[in-house]
């Protein structure tokens, strides 16, 4: 069985990539169309460009992965294969142009920016199902037995693909048995600390924080953090909002609209160390 790992951007899935090389690697990239969110280097924009084979203007996550990836080609030697599938703004809008925003129960933006890129990479290899590396660490064994409850009776994960068209143009779905996960971090009682510190002097640039900058999953407070860090980002989310609402009555959070967050006044100043993997909503992938 071939083997994958799946890059995130992060320093826990760059290790795994660094100490269990695979057959096969790919990182998917979240795309926006917003020039706002234009990533400033045009040479490193037209060579993602050439890379995913589709425009890049820029990504709803924090610009440091794209640094990540090709450092992480760099330090390994090992090329990365980046995929990519619709843009964020592609997604919410659909056919009709009016946002339609995923939120914590309905998570469609990853399914299609992440899992369904990936899941047409491997399609394209034409290979029986591969053995997938899970970046979970030697603290993450719930998130292992959350995927395993996952698995079909031959110990698979699925994925329906579309594989052709009806006569009425309908899609055609077909159930895809296509990776065996395996956790080697967990096997190897491997925790955070020490991830943190192979990387401490090794030339591979990391964001603060991954996935995209206004995720809902993020708590409110880090949302207002970001809103610091990226505002032409953040600025993405709210104008969707917006629109959402008065087109559909649909936010991105139950409990606070992001310009509401935006104009909240913290009395006290928030630290990046004030906040970890749980308050990004990490802990609910």
């Amino acid at each position: 069985m071939k083997t994958f790992n799946s890059i995130s951007g992060g320093q826990t899935s760059a290790y795994l990539e660094v100490h269990y090389p695979s057959d096969y690697r790919a990182f998917a990239l979240v795309r926006t169309l917003d020039k706002n969110c234009i990533y400033p280097d045009a040479k490193v924009r037209q060579m993602v460009s050439d890379k995913i084979n589709a425009e890049f203007i820029g990504t709803l996550e924090d610009d440091i992965i794209i640094d990540t990836i090709l450092d992480l080609e760099q330090y390994t030697g090992r090329e990365i294969k980046w995929v990519t599938g619709k843009t964020f703004d592609e997604v919410i809008s659909r056919k009709t142009g009016i946002p339609n925003l995923p939120q914590p129960m309905r998570r469609f933006c990853t399914l299609e920016m992440k899992v369904e890129p990936l899941f047409q990479y491997w399609l394209s290899l034409n290979i029986e199902a591969w053995e997938c590396r899970f970046g979970f660490r030697a603290n993450e064994k719930r998130r292992a037995k959350n995927t395993n409850n996952r698995l079909n009776e031959n110990g698979l994960l699925t994925h329906k693909g579309i594989i052709g068209k009806h006569k009425n143009g309908n899609n055609k779905w077909k159930e895809f048995a296509y990776q065996k996960p395996s956790y080697p971090l967990i096997e190897n009682n491997i925790f955070k600390d020490e991830i943190q510190k192979f990387w401490k002097d090794k030339p591979v640039r990391f964001a603060w924080m991954n996935n995209c900058v206004g995720c809902m999953h993020k708590q409110p407070m880090l949302l207002k953090k970001m809103m610091g860090k990226h505002p032409n980002k953040l600025q993405w989310f709210i104008d969707q909002e917006e629109k959402a609402k008065v087109m559909r009555g649909n936010t991105w959070r139950q409990d606070a609209l992001y310009k509401e967050i935006k104009e909240w006044n913290p009395q006290t100043e928030l630290f990046d160390d004030d906040f970890n993997d749980c308050d990004s909503g990490y802990c609910g992938l």
